[in-house]
């Protein structure tokens, strides 16, 4: 931030900025120190200055000297930025503009204006289109093809439909030709494949930062050799980028493929620059984190030489030659010249002290005070500023919590609040009223014309996070992009076959797009893809699983067989599920004090975990007993909704009981429980392994007697002499950890028992319960609006790699799963991790350890006590630590694909 400015001022001196630099015909360029302190400012600039154009230009999200490429959409996003900067520089009209930018992105060398600037395909609906011509550009830029589009830089073609994502443009398009002619150009869904709206011209640039044409290959294979010399045979770049072909990792050499680098300021001559306040510190230590890598590398490179004679698999790896650091990065000290550099520490300190503006109140006094009216002294506070002449702002995270709030500020008597869009409708406000938004400020700040406070200072606590947009999930199969070449699938009337991809067939005069499916003897079935529906995927280990024959009576004769089955079994638990529907179950609504419970929820809920709350709500209020399955990835918002069931149930005088497989859930759902019911008034305990006897004994006495209002526990709470006062709901997580009587005999503590079954991988069996209506079922699909998508590398053991990996997850306070195969295994892993990373304390996890010493290793790593936990694959039993966001998988080609899934 820049210094003495309050957060949300400073994005309005920055407007300030860029308009006085329109004046002089400059671009404004400021540096923040990381990508989401430019999230932030750009938020903000929308809001405070809608008139300010803003491009985001991002750094890499690879270390480097990587093995990696960056992410596609980092790399769509910094072409685009760079294209567009481009077209800054030849418009003539005059507006303000502001270049956001980072540390680590401008202190990195980035492709030369030139070939940048000749590199783009442009087209015109109803204009001709040689169709060859654009699949030469696609694969000369960079683009890769595809049977189905999902991400940047990626194309299909299918007959005279050419699908291609470009970069810059926040959905792929399709362009459909009638011959050489182009008929329509429309955007498309990359999830659903579903075309929206139409579009009268596209333009391309290159989706990668170079190219891969001849002139670029002989540039790199001739830069390559002087400087590493004559490239060994097993070089696997070399070899890549000498036949034309994408390697991971390849933009690491990304200035062999021109003749010069230009950097982002080229793209921006005489720019005024501004900085937060600590960026000239972070450039240097930028500008030794690169020098260190480098020479990390070159002492490995070097190392590697030996390691055949001396056998030290530490140093294994495949060939790796790092680019001499002043290629890639800059590393002069002048870098700036040539830029009017705007002083964050004195002129906008400055103008910062002329306007007045300073941090904001926060009601963090009033409200450690008991009983502490802090809504009475938001009001007073209001009124004084209002009399002072301002306006005043109150800003909320996310849509839902800025309606929590305005009824909280309601019901406490501060009313004419006024939904604002922009601060124009800020400014719009008339006498006595209060403008509230959805904005990333964290804190407020008071200015002589403006007052904002945010939820922070009033509620002490977020209410959610910001919700981002993201794409609604439709049913498991609904369109060809969650298919592979090579997947089994499953055709209701032909059963088993593989698929092999699309094709397009003429079929009376008409053009139709097919999945080929192939069966025993190579029989082949073409599929519509408009009748997708009738096949599924199939759901079972694939390894040697046989085809079925066309038109065989094979796949007739299991289906009989299993239908038979599936009557009987649905006979008996149709029995059992009538009984249950047919007695009352007692009425649990919800009460006053649901919503403060609700509000304590850190997290903006999905769409997929609002439903499932609100169903599960409904049903406990009908009057006849639940049987809900929540079916929901890891991670995806499964216990949020257990918890607000117990809340309810338990302020409605019942007992609730949560059923868990492993003494280490047990602990954590308890400490889950314990921290959100603290205040209510309703006592948490559990039962496990983990108690002590003594306190065993006292927690079955408190449910006996009732003072015990939820329990977690483990197989413990199906011992026989268990008993409740008053059972009313019970909570089973992890479902398919438990056998069919261990479940019915937890219906038997109580036959009106409302249940509420949580599991990521449901059983057939209550899978098919679910699907046909015997239990109910809430499906949760859609992660949650912060969760990121987790990024795979499949790449050959590089011990740089993996300590970098490791070392970046504990410098930002987080731990690693380093997961082997096999026992055997687990003694040497651990010695070579030992060499590579001694700074870092590692613990070893298997299960042919004593129970006891396997529960204490695992809640000493769930403690924070070590930083790596070694391990075979008993971590997918469902164990869940926040903190743990790396896992490194050792011979990944050993496991099998459910394994590495889990």
């Amino acid at each position: 931030m820049i210094p003495g400015c309050p957060e949300g001022q400073d994005a309005r001196v920055l407007a300030e900025r860029a308009r006085a630099s329109m004046a002089e015909d400059r671009v404004l360029v400021h540096v923040a120190l990381d990508d989401a302190r430019v999230a932030v400012l750009t938020e903000l600039l929308a809001f405070f200055a809608p008139d300010v154009a803003v491009i985001c230009f991002p750094a890499w999200d690879c270390l480097p000297y990587d093995r990696v490429s960056p992410n596609p959409e980092i790399v769509a996003a910094r072409v685009s930025a760079l294209t567009q900067l481009i077209v800054w520089e030849g418009e003539k009209r005059r507006y303000p503009r502001v270049l956001l930018t980072t540390v680590n992105a401008i202190t990195q060398k980035v492709t030369p204006k030139g070939p940048l600037s000749a590199s783009s395909f442009t087209a015109e609906a109803g204009r001709r289109l040689d169709p060859a011509a654009l699949q030469s550009y696609l694969s000369r830029n960079g683009y890769s093809r595809t049977d189905t589009v999902r991400e940047h830089g990626e194309y299909a073609v299918r007959g005279g439909i050419i699908d291609v994502y470009p970069s810059g443009y926040l959905n792929p398009i399709r362009i459909d030709l009638f011959g050489d002619e182009i008929e329509a150009i429309k955007e498309f869904d990359p999830v659903t494949q579903r075309t929206g709206r139409s579009l009268e011209h596209f333009s391309l640039t290159q989706a990668m930062e170079f190219t891969l044409d001849d002139e670029s290959i002989a540039r790199f294979r001739s830069g390559y050799r002087d400087l590493f010399g004559v490239p060994r045979s097993e070089d696997p770049l070399y070899a890549a980028v000498s036949e034309g072909r994408r390697y991971n990792g390849m933009d690491h050499w990304l200035p062999l493929f021109f003749d010069s680098m230009d950097t982002l300021l080229d793209y921006t001559p005489g720019a005024a620059i501004t900085m937060d306040h600590d960026v000239p510190q972070a450039c240097s230590e930028r500008a030794a984190q690169v020098a260190d890598f480098y020479q990390a590398r070159k002492t490995l490179a070097a190392a590697g030489t030996d390691r055949k004679k001396s056998k030290d698999v530490s140093l294994s790896g495949s060939v790796y030659h790092p680019l001499p650091v002043v290629h890639l990065y800059v590393v002069e000290e002048n870098w700036m010249d040539g830029a009017a550099v705007l002083s964050p520490f004195v002129a906008l300190e400055e103008e910062l002290t002329v306007s007045g503006a300073r941090k904001g109140r926060d009601f963090g006094d009033i409200r450690a005070l008991p009983g502490g009216d802090v809504f009475g002294a938001v009001k007073e506070y209001v009124g004084v500023r209002q009399g002072a002449g301002c306006q005043i702002l109150i800003a909320a995270y996310s849509e839902g919590s800025k309606e929590r709030l305005k009824g909280l500020l309601d019901h406490a008597g501060i009313e004419n609040l006024k939904d604002c869009g922009f601060y124009e409708d800020v400014k719009k406000l008339k006498s006595g009223q209060i403008g509230i938004t959805v904005l990333a400020l964290e804190r407020g700040f008071v200015a002589p014309d403006l007052t904002v406070m945010t939820e922070q200072d009033i509620l002490g606590d977020r209410l959610a996070r910001k919700a981002q947009k993201r794409k609604k999930a439709d049913n498991f199969l609904t369109e060809v992009s969650s298919l592979a070449p090579g997947d089994l699938v499953v055709h209701m009337e032909h059963g088993v076959g593989r698929f092999e991809g699309l094709e397009t067939l003429a079929v009376g005069k008409m053009l139709h797009d097919c999945l080929k499916i192939v069966y025993a003897g190579e029989d082949k079935l073409f599929v519509p893809v408009e009748n997708i529906e009738v096949l599924s995927r199939f759901g079972s280990d694939e390894g040697a699983v046989p085809l079925d024959k066309l038109g065989g009576a094979g796949w007739q004769a299991r289906k009989a067989k299993v239908k038979k089955d599936l009557m009987r079994i649905a006979d008996h638990l149709l029995k059992i599920a009538a009984a249950r529907t047919l007695r009352d179950g007692e009425k649990l609504p919800v009460n006053d004090n649901y919503e403060d419970f609700a509000a304590h929820f850190p997290y903006d809920e999905t769409e997929d975990q609002q439903r499932a709350i609100a169903a599960v709500l409904e049903d406990l209020d009908k009057g006849h007993p639940m049987d809900r399955l929540v079916c929901g990835d890891v991670g995806f918002g499964k216990t949020e909704v257990a918890l607000r069931a117990a809340y309810v149930a338990a302020m409605n005088g019942v007992q609730v009981a949560v059923v868990v497989p492993t003494t280490l859930l047990a602990r954590q759902h308890f400490k889950n429980f314990f921290s959100r019911f603290q205040g209510t008034g309703l006592r948490v305990e559990q039962l496990s392994r983990m108690v002590a006897p003594r306190d065993a004994d006292k927690v079955r006495q408190g449910l006996k007697d009732g003072s015990i209002n939820i329990v977690v526990g483990t197989h413990a709470l199906f011992a026989k002499g268990m008993g409740f006062a008053n059972l009313g709901l019970l909570i089973v997580d992890e479902e398919q950890r438990f056998g069919v009587k261990q479940k019915e005999r937890l219906k038997e503590l109580k036959e009106n028992v409302h249940v509420l079954t949580l599991t990521a991988t449901p059983i057939p069996r209550t899978l098919q319960m679910s699907l046909t209506g015997v239990k109910e079922m809430s499906l949760i699909a859609t992660p949650p609006v912060d969760r990121l998508a987790v990024r795979t590398f499949v790449l050959p053991f590089d011990p740089m790699v993996v300590r970098e990996a490791l070392m970046r997850e504990r410098h930002r306070g987080g731990q690693s799963f380093y997961v082997c195969p096999r026992v055997k295994d687990l003694g040497d892993v651990e010695e070579r991790l030992k060499a590579l990373v001694p700074e870092l304390k590692i613990v070893t996890a298997h299960g042919q350890l004593p129970s006891t010493d396997l529960e204490d290793r695992m809640t000493a790593f769930y403690d924070g006590q070590y930083d790596i936990l070694l391990a075979t694959n008993i971590i997918e039993s469902g164990i869940d630590i926040p903190t743990a966001n790396t896992m490194i998988v050792h011979r990944a080609e050993m496991f099998g694909l459910a394994q590495l899934y889990q």
